[in-house]
């Protein structure tokens, strides 16, 4: 009987010095793993950006002081609003935009891992100049959306789906039949669906009733986050069923330095668990030299 007795009193004083010196970090196995996003807006390597970044022998200049920034999280997705070519031209100003092959290093050296294609200067290359820039971004690792497909990556244990659609200079901008089973198809396959929208009107600081008509559709749809972009300034932000809308993130990397509003930008950093929001951080940024965004 004492025996007995021994051998579950050292059971039960094993068990209990297994609990208080099991490490806090180690004792909620079931917690899910958190990971982070971050949204940018505009992102246009042409035109004068590229033109000052090849003549100082870097095209990583644009992205020297957010970087760091871009970087440190799980997945950096932004617009990028230019063909890249072969052969494309210096030129200061035009709205044919497009960038040199070398110009992608710079998406590399920041950590963007996905962009959208789906925009209104996508196809200033015509379709060889689009598959020219699909090819490039594929040679340097980068995803990227806008073309008809949902493109998935998985981090911690939770799948990301991006989709990208371009409805740009319209003020009641509608999705094709298309277009809307697509967002729902997408639904059923990921944890967390981000929708990127090239939508709006230039140079407004509010979405308009068309656009939030819109957003509505696609919460409506299965996105868990709308993130928009065009209208070069930084727009407002609302959420909806529990889901978050970004109408416009406004210019991040630009050469439009003729005015504040277009020289400002907005870049969001949503940390996820278990496919559901847990953090959310706003960091401004401004363009206080030309195509060189710093955080502000």
């Amino acid at each position: 009987m004492k025996s007995v007795l021994f051998f579950l009193f050292s059971f039960v004083s094993l068990a209990l010095l297994a609990v208080l010196f099991t490490p806090i970090g180690q004792v909620d196995v079931d917690k899910p793993e958190s990971v982070s996003v971050i949204f940018g807006g505009d992102v246009m390597l042409g035109r004068s950006v590229m033109t000052t970044a090849l003549r100082a022998n870097d095209p990583t200049y644009p992205f020297h002081n957010i970087a760091d920034t871009l970087s440190e999280v799980d997945i950096a997705f932004v617009n990028l609003e230019n063909p890249v070519v072969d052969n494309c031209p210096e030129r200061v100003e035009g709205l044919v935009f497009c960038a040199d092959p070398k110009m992608t290093q710079g998406l590399v050296y920041s950590g963007v891992d996905i962009v959208n294609l789906a925009n209104n200067h996508t196809l200033n290359y015509a379709k060889a100049g689009f598959e020219s820039t699909k090819a490039y971004l594929s040679d340097q690792n980068i995803k990227y959306t806008g073309d008809g497909q949902l493109v998935v990556v998985s981090k911690n244990g939770t799948s990301f789906g991006f989709l990208g659609f371009e409805k740009s200079q319209q003020a009641s901008p509608a999705l094709s039949p298309t277009e809307r089973n697509l967002i729902e198809d997408s639904n059923q396959k990921v944890d967390v669906l981000i929708v990127a929208m090239h939508w709006g009107v230039e140079y407004k600081d509010t979405a308009l009733p068309g656009v939030t008509k819109l957003a509505y559709e696609l919460v409506d749809l299965g996105a868990d986050v709308v993130v928009g972009h065009h209208p070069h300034w930084v727009q407002n932000i609302e959420t909806y069923k529990g889901k978050r809308i970004y109408y416009s993130l406004g210019n991040l990397v630009f050469d439009q330095m003729w005015s504040e509003e277009t020289k400002k930008g907005l870049l969001v950093k949503l940390t996820f668990e278990g496919g559901e929001v847990v953090g959310e951080e706003l960091i401004n940024t401004y363009t206080h030299k030309l195509g060189q965004p710093v955080i502000r």
